[in-house]
């Protein structure tokens, strides 16, 4: 592994990309430390630190602590994220989208275009949002957040916040066109690491003092390495279906007749099921503060609950078959097989094959559903019923692994490329990254 790295150094094209894509990490780094005007990020940043485990704590842990800042960027990714989402899902009812997927690169152009233009749109929305919900926070009794509020201060934190992530969008694309990795990914990556040097002085503080005994602090990072061990080995896996395809005759020559295979995931949804089920479960939250005599309702929307966790592990699960069932359609999947001439050893081609396809992705994407569903609860659990912190959530740690898979294998394809031994074990390891979304 250690030559496999010194390998990195000797590749100029290698270590110009890493190069740039450290420098505009650090440009993203520096923009969450701009706060935007007619604000106190003082009086924010604690509000924020009461609302830990919250829609607006998990909303914090992705902008990378911009929102109790309240930096420029404090919208993050989020919108751009929302407007790829919102396209994919649309691709699958509107015609003229999911003619555009099929038309290669200039049709990926295309769509790219219509992201930026939906990411400003929802960053205008959600920016005026944020400045309401600012100067509501002035009646929480913990100071005034808006030194002075008004159609001035709606305005400016509109134009301030949208023209912050559209920097942020733009320094993802350029990442990823000019550095190493998926850009968009690595800032969310950048985001969420931010906090794992505070995580960590904050849990040698709680044994320094008795709170968390050394048996504890054993157990934490024990189920630590045992959930990131569960989700490289989860993220990797894949259920191969063989694909035989047909020999034909062109003049003298005979092609085909050879084999493949077609890699299902085993979480074909990544992480954005238990982003879509954080983001529902906001709305039950919000509808407290409206009818705070309903104590069901609170216990509903509480941290830790086992209703929480009950609702929150069903609606990953509906959201992991539902995301599937959008982005992968086993008919297209049939129907370029037929195409191609290529077909599953003992299923029909078209139809029959179609189902095959279906029935197996079911069956793993359960596997895959309880997985994220176990990932993203299991720190609630600890915190509720072992006592025992657990900074970094499931979400964010599903993210960082796949986001360093994913890097990892590029810098491997650059190595391997060039004929230089990889960095990630013996010679013929390779990793297998998950596919960017």
């Amino acid at each position: 592994m250690a030559s496999g790295i010194a390998n990195i150094g000797k590749i100029p094209e290698l270590r110009k990309r890493i190069f740039f894509t450290l420098t505009m990490l650090a440009v993203y780094r520096i923009g969450i430390f701009v706060t935007a005007p007619g604000v106190d990020r003082e009086v924010m940043g604690e509000l924020v630190r009461q609302s830990s485990g919250t829609f607006m704590g998990l909303f914090n842990m992705f902008s990378g602590g911009a929102l109790e800042r309240l930096s420029i960027i404090a919208l993050g990714i989020m919108p751009y994220i929302s407007s790829s989402i919102i396209l994919q899902l649309l691709s699958s009812v509107v015609p003229r989208l999911a003619e555009l997927r099929k038309e290669g690169e200039a049709g990926s152009q295309k769509i790219n275009q219509y992201t930026r233009y939906g990411t400003v749109v929802i960053a205008f929305i959600q920016s005026f949002a944020m400045a309401q919900y600012l100067e509501s926070l002035n009646n929480q009794g913990m100071g005034m957040v808006v030194t002075d509020p008004g159609w001035g201060f709606k305005v400016m934190t509109m134009l301030t916040l949208t023209t912050g992530t559209a920097f942020i969008m733009w320094l993802g694309e350029q990442i990823t066109e000019r550095g190493i990795g998926n850009g968009i990914s690595l800032i969310i990556f950048a985001g969420i690491v931010s906090s794992l040097p505070d995580a960590i002085v904050q849990t040698l503080k709680s044994a320094s003092v008795g709170q968390l005994t050394p048996i504890q602090l054993m157990f934490v990072a024990a189920v630590l390495l045992a959930v990131v061990a569960a989700i490289v080995f989860f993220e990797r896996g894949q259920r191969r279906i063989q694909i035989q395809h047909a020999k034909r005759m062109v003049g003298r020559k005979v092609y085909g007749g050879h084999s493949t295979f077609l890699p299902l995931r085993v979480n074909q949804a990544g992480v954005i099921p238990p982003i879509f089920a954080s983001t529902l479960l906001m709305f039950p939250d919000t509808l407290v503060g409206f009818f705070p005599s309903q104590t069901w309702l609170q216990s509903l929307v509480a941290f830790g609950t086992w209703q929480y966790n009950t609702i929150y592990g069903l609606l990953i699960v509906f959201f992991c078959y539902f995301y599937t069932a959008i982005t992968f359609q086993p008919t297209d999947v049939a129907d370029n097989l037929k195409k191609q001439g290529a077909f599953i050893p003992g299923i029909r081609p078209g139809k029959r094959t179609a189902q095959y396809i279906d029935k197996v992705l079911n069956r793993i994407t359960f596997g895959g559903a309880l997985y994220v569903a176990a990932v993203c609860i299991l720190p609630s659990f600890m915190i509720t019923e072992f006592h025992i912190p657990f900074y970094l959530g499931g979400t964010g740690l599903m993210i960082v692994v796949g986001v360093a898979l994913d890097t990892a294998q590029q810098i491997e394809s650059h190595l391997i490329t060039r004929h230089y031994d990889g960095f990630t074990g013996p010679k013929g390891a390779r990793i297998r990254g998950r596919r960017a979304r």
